[in-house]
């Protein structure tokens, strides 16, 4: 038995046993269960379970505080309830932004096979530098052999998408598994317009043929990244309806019929259109800015380049350089690009000596050298796109490699290898291989540039996994907080002050003060006090820093009504009488004693877990810091 088996059935059976559980997720501290019947589960007994910090409920969840080994429970939870991870759907989270949203579907559908696609970009990489040194020839079977094992991941990235998005999202898998299969379909293709087989134009975009009297635009999908993630969310939703109006005895072959032939059809015409329009819309943008300044289109495609490999609108600048080298013998569009792979590739480098998480850390290694070989896919998804700064920092470093390559007026003479085997495609038909060393400078300025910025502008704020030890005792390590002050507890985001309710200085909960006594916290050191007396800074034995703000700009008061009992960089122990204020007097005066009770280094910590209650002594824990 693991250490987490019987923590697991503990809690399983406090929640209300297996039968009462209808979906379990976590985050970085929590198990968050989804219960038929709430009242089943007993608060009391799991809050004083060992391995157990508190239970809290919120938003539908009924959600079990554990601490930073809560991934090993959730898989011992798993398996005590018998709930598979994979009929499990989209996570439980907190409620985020649409941005935040999209970027954390996206990263959490390429998740799952970043392996596959790192030793996939290595291989082609591997066959490429083999082929530049002669080791044999482009039509030998070597050469084939690695070339089908390399691209295979990437030509039928729809239908490993059409999976792993699937679960993210809800859908059933194998019907995500259809839907990229149904856009890598050949007919479908872009190849099926080289035939001659286009019957018609639509929005200046040629069709082949109609479905239902609707125009059906032929396009490449194979390779492409939202095409199918859109309509796997579309059929998720899809999926939902045709539940409830579906009898549960013929669910089994009826709902996927729905889903399939309501999802594709409208994935078809409408969703897989509307790239098409966006890709042509920015190659005609290209196209203009190129005509107006070539420098600037060079620090503008350096700068989003990885964002266009994203959407998979790179394709649209593409087919210009091909055009370009056809008719001119040369392309200076696509030269800006050059330094971006490399630029990514130095942030993963500098991510690798800052990551606490072992298992992201292992991933930089091949995600290296797939991105010095021009596949920068396991680098983006798997590494720094869910971390966002050190992405941006990548586009940074793309930007000043465009500008190198701009200033220095490179042009690129044919479309080769990717990655470092490109530098060859600099070179002139007449032998002149000045833009090669031209582009070696991008690739060092590009990489340099993003490497310092991440290493030295970046914090890795995830929490490190505590080492599976089967002899080491179950420990959380916690920090909690009495509130200073008596009275009514309010959410910081129900406070009249943006920088205390967006969270901006920091998470934890606000007072309205029913007595006018703010008392120490905990045991620590008074390291702010300031002259107008109405806010203390205070940080503990253990490390936690805490703001005492009270009332609401009431640092307009300067220090009337407000006595302290304590100096700058006096030792307090908790429970010590700090400041006492005069409610009356200084509501009279017009203000609001609101008293946000801020973790300023919130960031230091797992969680803070905020009480519950609605009033509070000052004998009550208010916070909770899991660290």
């Amino acid at each position: 038995m693991s250490k987490y088996e019987q923590l697991a059935r503990d809690i399983v059976t406090g929640v209300g046993g297996k039968g009462n559980i209808n979906s379990v997720g976590h985050c970085i501290t929590r198990l968050r269960f989804k219960l038929k019947d709430e009242s089943k589960a007993d608060d009391e007994v799991l809050k004083k379970m060992d391995g157990v910090v508190t239970v809290m409920k919120s938003g539908g969840q009924y959600q079990v505080v554990i601490g930073n080994h809560v991934p090993h429970v959730y898989e011992e939870v798993l398996e005590v309830s018998g709930i598979s991870a994979d009929t499990q759907g989209a996570e439980e989270q907190k409620k985020v932004g649409a941005f935040n949203r999209f970027i954390d579907i996206i990263s959490g559908s390429f998740q799952p096979f970043l392996g596959a696609l790192c030793a996939s970009g290595m291989i082609k990489g591997l066959n490429a530098l083999f082929l530049f040194f002669g080791l044999y020839t482009d039509a030998s079977g070597v050469n084939m052999m690695l070339t089908v094992i390399g691209d295979a991941i990437f030509y039928f990235l729809p239908v490993v998408l059409g999976y792993t998005s699937s679960k993210k999202l809800g859908l059933h898998p194998m019907i995500g598994i259809v839907i990229g299969a149904a856009l890598c379909y050949p007919s479908i293709q872009q190849s099926a317009l080289s035939a001659g087989d286009a019957v018609g134009s639509l929005f200046g975009t040629d069709y082949f043929t109609t479905f239902l009297g609707i125009p059906l635009i032929a396009n490449n999908y194979t390779g492409s990244v939202v095409p199918v993630i859109m309509i796997v969310a579309f059929a998720a939703q899809i999926q939902k309806l045709a539940k409830k109006i579906v009898p549960e005895l013929i669910q089994t072959f009826f709902v996927p019929l729905i889903v399939l032939l309501i999802s594709l059809p409208i994935g078809f015409l409408v969703i897989g259109p509307v790239v098409t329009i966006l890709t042509g819309l920015i190659g005609g943008g290209f196209t203009a800015l190129y005509s107006f300044s070539p420098l600037v289109l060079c620090i503008i495609l350096g700068f989003f380049w990885q964002v266009l490999v994203i959407f998979g609108l790179h394709w649209s600048v593409i087919p210009i350089a091909i055009m370009n080298i056809g008719m001119n013998g040369f392309d200076t569009v696509m030269v800006g690009m050059f330094g971006a792979s490399f630029a990514q590739t130095a942030v993963v480098a500098a991510m690798y000596f800052k990551l606490k998480d072992k298992k992201l850390k292992s991933l930089c290694i091949p995600a290296i050298i797939s991105g010095i070989c021009g596949v920068t896919e396991p680098a983006i998804y798997g590494l720094t796109l869910p971390k966002k700064k050190p992405f941006i920092f990548s586009m940074i470093g793309g930007a000043v490699g465009g500008i190198v390559m701009g200033i220095m007026g490179v042009k690129l003479y044919m479309m080769g290898g990717l990655g470092i085997f490109g530098v060859v495609s600099y070179i002139t038909p007449d032998g002149d291989a000045s833009g090669m060393y031209v582009s070696f400078i991008c690739i060092a300025v590009s990489a340099i540039v993003g490497f310092l910025l991440t290493f030295f502008f970046w914090k890795d704020d995830t929490a490190v996994t505590v080492k599976e030890d089967v002899q080491a005792p179950l420990q959380i390590k916690k920090e909690v907080v009495n509130s200073p002050i008596k009275g009514a507890v309010i959410p910081l985001s129900k406070i009249k002050d943006a920088a205390f309710s967006q969270g901006t200085l920091g998470n934890g909960l606000a007072i309205e003060p029913s007595e006018g006594k703010v008392f120490a916290p905990f045991d620590g050191t008074v390291t702010t006090l300031f002259p107008t007396r109405h806010a203390i800074g205070i940080v503990s034995d253990n490390g936690m820093e805490l703001l005492i703000h009270i009332g609401l700009d009431t640092v307009q008061l300067n220090g009337e009504h407000f006595t302290a009992h304590i100096v700058q960089g006096d030792k307090v122990k908790k429970g010590q009488l700090l400041v006492t204020f005069d409610i009356d007097a200084i509501k009279n005066a017009g203000y609001s004693l609101q008293t946000p009770i801020i973790v300023a280094n919130t960031s230091d910590y797992l969680d803070i877990i905020e009480s519950p209650a609605a009033k509070v002594t000052t004998n009550d824990e208010l916070l909770t810091a899991i660290i």
